[in-house]
């Protein structure tokens, strides 16, 4: 397959095809009579502008769905192999590279160790090159493109101008246009987002438990602490895009740690897996990753145990302010710190006791049920919400 067949860019959609698309993706409405019920829409435009997207290639009919009495309604969902989303979900020391088809399915998946700190230029093209092998190698029809690249970065995103601003761990990054540095490699839309506001993104595609969880708070704890909102079933980033930063809160009588922002005692210099790990270096143990942390841990080694349980008990005792403030459904803990028991048991204890308790009375505290593959999730959501819209994907940044 040449490279020019690997990539076309997705045309942008009518008002009118959106009515229509919303519901079939949302999963509220899957023929064309739930359609006309769920847009107030007649039967007949609904069947005309159907039936124009199935012929655009942007649905299709996949058998018949269950009869209430009547003809058997024939069930719509959206064209899959339509087209593939590339989508990169970066931290600080290793990288996740996934392929998803426009209908939202995961079609394949690396995991690599990447060094954030080599640079934009040469972690983005390494990125690009991934992706690249990775439609080469897949199992998917040959008609089925590359239509563009998704990335979450570990670091504030500005929501008007989609540079990276400020980041904390990555060194060489401050004021990056990701979109500007893939589309030399590669001629294709970019959309960029801060990697937590991705991860809270992938926990809403379930579209059954959607409305039952239309008000969320996503904490990655990993190498860094982030944190992701969800208001009312959408992506909620302020106004520009720092919403849910949680990492350069002060924690309240913990110790005088200094903190990249240049202040002492944020909760990211305290209980984040780099800070956990060095608390182990400088006792003298020989641990090198949060990983190897957590295996200690589960092996009741004391000073593992009680660093995890401690940075739980500062993570949640932020967090209870955010909880009795928004009043969430739904708090999700993810990233490698959500595996320790131990971290995730400091967590949940605080919330319930700090919290006002009509504030947890009905809140719902798990970890993700995506664990690896949340944000590679959440990255193709947020690109396909811009696919299945009006206002269309990012413009491409003119060839040098």
């Amino acid at each position: 397959m040449s490279t020019s067949e690997l990539f076309r860019t997705p045309p942008r959609h009518a008002p009118q095809n959106v009515e229509i698309l919303g519901p079939l993706r949302s999963g509220r409405a899957t023929s064309r009579a739930a359609l006309a019920k769920a847009t107030g829409l007649s039967p007949s435009t609904v069947a005309s502008r159907v039936e124009d997207l199935i012929a655009q290639g942007h649905i299709v009919e996949v058998g018949h769905g269950e009869s209430r009495g009547g003809r058997r309604p024939r069930h719509l969902e959206i064209r899959g192999d339509a087209g593939l989303v590339g989508c990169i979900d970066l931290g600080v020391d290793r990288a996740t590279f996934g392929l998803i088809d426009f209908a939202g399915n995961l079609v394949g998946e690396r995991h690599l160790d990447l060094d954030i700190a080599a640079g934009p230029h040469d972690v983005l093209s390494f990125a690009v090159a991934q992706l690249v092998d990775m439609v080469e190698q897949s199992d998917v029809p040959s008609h089925t493109r590359l239509r563009g690249i998704s990335v979450g970065v570990p670091g504030p995103v500005s929501s008007t101008t989609s540079r990276i601003v400020a980041p904390s761990r990555m060194p060489g990054w401050n004021g990056v246009s990701v979109a500007e540095v893939v589309q030399r490699d590669i001629q294709l839309p970019v959309v960029v987002n801060n990697d937590a506001n991705l991860m809270a993104a992938g926990e809403l595609l379930d579209a059954d438990e959607a409305a039952a969880f239309a008000n969320q708070v996503f904490v990655k704890v990993g190498s860094g602490i982030g944190c992701g909102i969800v208001s009312g079933g959408e992506l909620y980033t302020g106004s520009n895009g720092w919403a849910g930063d949680i990492s350069h809160v002060s924690v309240p009588g913990a110790a005088a740690v200094p903190c990249s922002c240049g202040r002492t005692g944020c909760l990211d210099a305290l209980a984040s897996g780099n800070a956990l790990v060095r608390e182990m270096q400088l006792a003298g143990h020989d641990v090198h990753t949060v990983e190897a942390m957590i295996t200690l841990a589960r092996d009741s080694h004391p000073l593992a145990t009680r660093l995890l349980r401690n940075a739980g008990v500062m993570t949640g005792g932020v967090l209870a302010t955010i909880v009795n403030f928004f009043n969430p459904d739904r708090l999700v803990l993810g990233g490698v710190l959500a595996d320790s028991a131990v971290f995730v048991a400091g967590v949940r204890s605080t919330l319930y006791a700090d919290c006002l308790p009509m504030a947890t009375e009905q809140l719902t505290v798990e970890v993700t049920r995506h664990q690896g593959t949340g944000g590679l999730r959440g990255a193709a959501r947020m690109f396909l919400d811009r696919v299945f819209s009006t206002e269309g994907l990012p413009p491409l940044t003119p060839a040098p």
